[in-house]
């Protein structure tokens, strides 16, 4: 097996370099519902696209556990940022299914391509000329102005056999971009919607989507070669990709509620109306520890999916229960500093604001949705059947 490559540095070297620049350039890029291409380049440089990619296309085949720190990083200055640099690591990740030769077009330029993408099923293939014919529309593609390839997710469907979910690799030049991003947080993210239209798709640039949700690859080295956690079901990980930004975010919030804090503590003086330091330092112990309790749910889950073992069902529902749970923990600590913050912390001016919108609309995600994944969970961990 080949060794994994240590030619770049890994994404926390230089996570806090792009979480300044983005942090720059965020009224901007929210103003333009698009990232700056500088901070783009920035996180193409950090190595963000590359983490997952195959020793043999020239990527680091990491793990789960470095992306903790560098991704929160990020977050805690920019989420927005930090959630495309998630999109590019899980999208890579996932074009690591495709078989050899489709590996090959994807990073025939390097391992720093940028993929998007949607595993929602809202394209249809029809079998052609040795591959499919795609046409759909997929809303809510983060970072698509940016890319360089996008994997959709398509019905495809053949005369004698029912329809089968497939990913497919479609490049740059081979799809239409719609500029419908108009959620009130995480505006820079620039999730338009990208478009396809009877395109036709060669067959290795395709597989089906149960290899992904199985954490099956290709059988010829694809994911998980080269050292990455192989046998990884998307649904043990899935939610690590969402929840990280909105931790950054969190730790990011905790930090400037702090210096308000601190300065109005500094400057409270007897007998003036106002809360007073017990005030202070409840929000701080309370919001301070369930952001604590968030970082090791997820520190968990990513030292499972880099265990090297096969991840059981039970495991499998409690991360996405877990990712849930982080996801309510996190908008209640922040709903928390954000009240506790004053008019100065609601201001257009204040970071604290926008940090709070993205962590509501991040939230939002269907993933993280808490009853669907406790009744997954409870399927597993309570099962029903003869005693």
């Amino acid at each position: 097996m080949p060794q994994q490559t240590q030619s770049a540095p890994e994404p926390a070297l230089t996570a806090s370099a792009v979480g300044a620049l983005a942090a720059d350039r965020a009224e901007a890029a929210e103003a333009a519902r698009s990232l700056d291409p500088d901070v783009v380049r920035a996180l193409l440089d950090a190595g963000f696209a590359r983490h997952f990619v195959p020793v043999a296309h020239g990527g680091h085949a990491g793990g789960f556990g470095a992306l903790t720190d560098a991704v929160t990083t990020i977050g805690a200055s920019c989420p927005a940022t930090a959630w495309c640099a998630s999109i590019a690591l899980s999208l890579s990740r996932m074009a690591g299914f495709l078989p050899e030769e489709g590996r090959g077009r994807i990073w025939q330029d390097g391992p720093d391509a940028l993929v998007v993408g949607s595993v929602s099923p809202r394209g249809r293939a029809l079998p052609a000329d040795g591959g499919w014919q795609l046409t759909g529309t997929w809303p809510y593609v983060s970072a698509v102005e940016h890319s360089d390839w996008a994997l959709v997710l398509g019905l495809a469907k053949t005369p004698d056999a029912p329809a089968e979910r497939r990913i497919f690799a479609v490049p740059r030049s081979a799809y239409a971009i719609e500029r419908t991003w108009s959620d009130i947080g995480m505006r820079a993210s620039g999730s338009h919607t990208l478009t396809v239209d009877d395109l036709h798709v060669p067959a290795e640039m395709s597989f089906p989507v149960d290899d992904l949700m199985a954490g099956r690859p290709a059988v010829d080295g694809g994911a998980g070669a080269g050292g990455a956690a192989p046998g990884v079901p998307l649904a043990a990980v899935n939610g690590l990709f969402f929840c990280l930004p909105m931790l950054g975010a969190a730790e990011g919030a905790l930090a400037h509620w702090s210096a308000y804090a601190q300065d109005r503590l500094r400057a409270e003086r007897p007998g003036v109306p106002g809360p007073g330091r017990a005030f202070y330092e409840e929000t701080l112990a309370r919001a301070g520890g369930e952001i604590d309790a968030a970082r090791l749910l997820l520190e968990r889950i990513a030292a499972v999916a880099d265990s090297g073992r096969e991840i059981t069902a039970l495991e499998t529902a409690r991360a996405q229960r877990d990712c849930a749970l982080v996801a309510d923990l996190l908008v209640g600590s922040v709903d928390r500093l954000f009240r506790a913050s004053g008019t100065a912390g609601h201001s257009e001016s204040s970071p604290l604001q926008r940090l709070w919108r993205d962590v509501h609309s991040a939230a939002g995600h269907i993933v993280l949705q808490f009853g669907p994944n406790a009744s997954a969970y409870a399927a597993q961990a309570l099962p029903v059947g003869p005693a």
